[in-house]
């Protein structure tokens, strides 16, 4: 194997130093973040610039919606990443090869079901959110286009996933550049060549999406080395689902909370009128780039820590949280600067509207300091995840959420009504945003410390070792 072609391939991380490992993972998975945050901000900026401020409000205004009804996919795929990585740390073609089946198998199924139910939810979801008649069309075309196509994005990330639990992050980002890069000229082509709209820019993150999840596939099958992918496979065996989903429900809880909580925020910003949704459209497209290294270390945490749990390495697993913290920590202190300093060039990027790039940059100060808290939250849940504990980050999410985020911004937002700001000042919605981070990371680091993922952990390893007797038996 030449030296180029090693560097795309499945990547031990139970050897070497452990933050030499996790800045190996970390640093192509940070990029390819980068770069499917580029896919929403690529819209947003098309849009902007080329529709208005009402058609950048309509596709922020979607995405609460879109991310409610994908909750699906996030269980597979965080599922799939722990199975497959704790699988390929002890060296189990059969289970791995196996689980990679079952995987193929439950995406096409949840994908049909997203494609069936998502259009019939869309209008009445929105018009509940209270969606300005304004843009209510355009958000309605871009969530149906979306859902119809659903299929490639439902596949891009569980094989995406699967690549980066046998350690490889760099394939997947590679594709993800390729696709990125044709979503942005079928964007301009769709919207200004062919004055589609809204609905061009859905049509675009489709097919590019589509495009991605063909690449993935092909490279899955060049792996033969590791795992096979065969019909047998693909029978989606009992065993296997359970554990899938019993690994990957709680995640996907974690984010069905989250979007419920930007679906009943979002509601609170559509209260505040098109400036506000227009401005929370920007605020959460560069939030999203500031937050994409603390999930790319969350994501790099889980792979190693599930290798070196199906390996019994859980000498490793602690030692490499203590470089993940520092390397994340580090990271986000730097990107708080970086916002603190520039963050109103950033929001000039999305409209020239002095009005809105003001008051864009009040609300982004707001966040700032909330990323410290959330790269400690981020690599602590993700070493749980990996040593198959996937419920305690759900209640933490459930807690900081439910219980914290969502009464502080309703209820500053109604303590805070006057005749300026008759239904309450729009600062409610990131206050209570912040406050969930940084409870959540002291909620983290507690039950980190109280360890029962390392009880997780001894669970799993032995599973594992009677398994692989009773296969050599």
């Amino acid at each position: 194997m030449s030296k180029l072609s090693s560097i795309f391939t499945a990547k031990d991380m139970t050897k070497g130093a452990p933050w030499k490992r996790i800045l190996e993972f970390s640093i192509p998975l940070l990029i390819g973040n980068i770069a499917q945050q580029f896919y929403n901000t690529a819209d947003s900026i098309i849009v902007g610039r080329y529709i208005g401020d009402n058609a950048l409000a309509a596709v922020g205004s979607a995405w609460p919606i879109l991310n409610l009804l994908l909750v699906l996919f996030v269980g597979v795929a965080t599922g799939a990443g722990i199975m497959v990585s704790q699988y390929y740390g002890a060296k189990d073609r059969e289970k791995l090869s196996r689980t990679i089946g079952v995987c193929l198998t439950l995406t096409a199924v949840t994908s049909l079901i997203v494609m069936v139910i998502g259009p019939l939810l869309t209008r009445p979801l929105l018009v509940l959110l209270n969606t300005p008649a304004a843009i209510i069309d355009w958000c309605n075309d871009y969530l149906i286009i979306y859902f119809l196509g659903i299929m490639g994005f439902s596949y891009y990330n569980i094989l995406s996933g699967i690549l980066r639990g046998l350690g490889d992050s760099l394939s997947a980002l590679v594709f993800l550049i390729i696709s990125t890069a044709l979503n942005v000229v079928l964007d301009i082509w769709f919207v200004a060549s062919f004055n589609m709209g809204v609905p061009g820019v859905a049509l675009a993150t489709v097919l590019a999406q589509a495009f991605s999840a063909v690449l993935c596939f092909i490279k899955l099958k060049k792996m033969s080395d590791i795992f096979d992918i065969k019909l047998k496979y693909l029978k989606p065996l009992k065993e296997y689902s359970l554990r899938l989903i019993k690994l990957g429900l709680p995640s996907g809880m974690t984010q069905a909370i989250f979007s419920f909580a930007m679906v009943t925020v979002q509601s609170l910003i559509n209260s505040f009128g098109e400036l506000v949704i227009a401005s929370n459209v920007m605020v959460m497209r560069v939030d999203g780039f500031a937050m994409m290294p603390n999930f790319s270390f969350g994501t790099a945490m889980t792979t190693y820590a599930g290798q070196n749990v199906g390996a019994g390495r859980l000498d490793r697993v602690e030692k490499g949280t203590r470089s993940g913290l520092k390397i994340a920590v580090s990271t986000a202190v730097a990107i708080t600067i970086i916002i603190l300093l520039f963050g109103r060039h950033l929001m000039s990027i999305f409209t020239d509207t002095p009005e809105l790039v003001d008051f864009s940059m009040r609300m982004m100060k707001i966040l700032a300091l909330g990323y410290i808290a959330m790269a400690v939250t981020q690599v602590l849940s993700g070493v749980m995840r990996g040593a198959g504990d996937t419920v305690t980050p759900m209640w933490i999410s459930l807690i900081t959420t439910i219980g914290l985020r969502i009464p502080i911004a309703y209820g500053i937002a109604y303590f805070t009504r006057s005749n300026m700001y008759p239904n309450g000042r729009p600062e409610s919605v990131f206050i209570s945003l912040l406050a969930a981070w940084v409870l959540g990371s002291v909620i983290n680091a507690f039950f980190y410390a109280r360890g029962r993922w390392r009880e997780k952990a001894n669970e799993e390893f032995k599973t594992n070792s009677r398994a692989a007797v009773e296969l050599n038996e």
